[in-house]
């Protein structure tokens, strides 16, 4: 997997080997203990709660296998609202009560704590395997009420169409990779003008 979103909910949505309309084209979220490897490399889960999970899931297969399928369904949403956002479109109602419903149970396992310079959110200690959901809706949730959406894009590779944040000066990122998309459409340009001549 790779992370070049730029923020952890991009990330997740980019938990595939690209987009065909709002279907993913090689989803690499097959089990639940793909969504733990994911959500410890993009650091939103750490190594000791990762093993937690990682046996509760082994203990808990029927739930671990409804999670992954919500978690599967958010991705889906968020793709659709990120796109939404992009085309300068209003999302579907169904797609905001499904974020809305997951933001809910997210915030009903955060207390607010206090310390010497802050006030800062933490999550419920407890291990339970839905704590991943929690963490990526959260995580959606900051970005679409943030001024980070306004640097939103979508790789303009034809078969891709990940999402990413474009921190260039410029603002003129075109491609999730320029190894990977950006390299392909210059072989393509390249060939299309051979082809003409």
């Amino acid at each position: 997997m790779k992370f070049i979103g730029g923020h952890a909910a991009l990330d997740f949505v980019n938990t595939v080997g690209g987009w065909a309309g709002d279907s993913p084209i090689e989803d690499k979220l097959e089990h639940f203990g793909d969504l733990i490897r994911w959500a410890t490399s993009a650091q939103i889960l750490g190594a000791s709660d990762a093993s937690r999970l990682a046996i509760l899931a082994r203990r808990h297969r029927g739930q671990a296998s409804q999670l992954i399928e919500r978690a599967r369904a958010l991705r889906r949403v968020l793709y659709r609202m990120f796109n939404c956002f992009l085309e300068n479109e209003n999302p579907r109602q169904a797609d905001l009560d499904i974020l809305r419903k997951e933001l809910r149970v997210a915030r009903e396992h955060q207390t607010l704590k206090a310390t010497r310079r802050a006030f800062i959110w933490v999550w419920d200690t407890r291990p339970v395997l839905e704590s991943l959901l929690w963490r990526i809706s959260q995580s959606a949730g900051d970005l679409l009420t943030s001024g980070q959406l306004a640097r939103l894009r979508r790789c303009a590779g034809e078969t891709c169409r990940w999402m990413f944040l474009d921190t260039t000066r410029n603002h003129s990122r075109h491609w999730c990779d320029m190894k990977d998309c950006g390299n392909l459409a210059k072989v393509r340009r390249f060939r299309a003008r051979q082809a003409r001549r």
